[in-house]
């Protein structure tokens, strides 16, 4: 098996979707990750290989234990894990915390934080040279949210990357002698249809003229950064949660 892969996972839409078509322009073997939109995850893979990439499109949950392993059992049917790209992400409706029920914050705590970490245990698995293997690369999808708190929208969801932020560090002093580089990009914000998913899906428009550098961003510049850090470029970089917000989210 010669094809490098990358799992990317909620890879169908928006950051995921932007990452997943740039890895495949730079060679990788892409699995692209979805919950629920077959239709959106069938564009990606179609795009892929129209320009003569690999792709595979694998349903799955990441806050599912036997969907993760499904994910990694179809990666492993298309060639060697190098990279992970732990992006599946959810919101939900402007709240304050007062208004939280357990089911909400089980469901954010769940996909967000769980499922990332989880799925990195399976990519640990088929990376680290403790197991026999030859490293890889692990990038988790965070938020400028994680500093920021986002009061008054969803705590929950900030709390939530909060807790990536600090597994991302964590699990990069573990792995880092077993050939293994673990970072995060913490965007702000991005023009992509999460925030409809919240209720207000003019939020990304509403807000750019209140960012540093007055726009939102793309998901494609989430994207760029996302395969630097995949790249031999950044070779000597662990750790580390590059922010990609223009500015917000430098300063709690």
């Amino acid at each position: 098996m010669s094809n490098r892969v990358v799992v990317v996972t909620g890879g169908s839409r928006g950051i995921g979707a932007a990452t997943s078509m740039l890895a495949a322009e730079r060679g990788y073997a892409v699995l692209v990750n979805y919950a629920g939109d077959v239709a959106a995850a069938e564009a990606v893979c179609a795009k892929i290989h129209s320009s003569g990439g690999t792709a595979l499109m694998v349903q799955g949950d990441v806050s599912h234990e036997p969907d993760i392993d499904r994910i990694f059992e179809a990666a492993d049917r298309m060639g060697r894990l190098v990279g992970l790209v732990n992006n599946a992400g959810i919101v939900d409706a402007t709240a304050r915390v007062e208004d939280f029920d357990f089911a909400r914050l089980l469901r954010m705590f769940s996909v967000n934080t769980l499922g990332t970490i989880l799925c990195s245990g399976r990519a640990v698995k088929r990376m680290s040279t403790r197991y026999g293997n030859q490293g890889g690369c692990i990038v988790n999808v965070t938020s400028a949210a994680a500093k920021l708190g986002s009061p008054g929208t969803y705590v929950d969801y900030a709390a939530s990357k909060g807790a990536v932020d600090t597994f991302t560090v964590g699990l990069a002093l573990e792995v880092a002698a077993e050939g293994i580089r673990v970072n995060g990009v913490s965007p702000g914000i991005i023009d992509t249809d999460i925030h409809a998913s919240s209720g207000d899906p003019g939020r990304a428009a509403r807000m750019a003229h209140d960012l540093p550098m007055g726009r939102t961003g793309t998901a494609l510049e989430v994207a760029q950064a996302i395969l630097w850090l995949m790249s031999g470029e950044a070779s000597y970089t662990t750790g580390s949660v590059i922010n990609v917000g223009g500015g917000r989210g430098i300063i709690p």
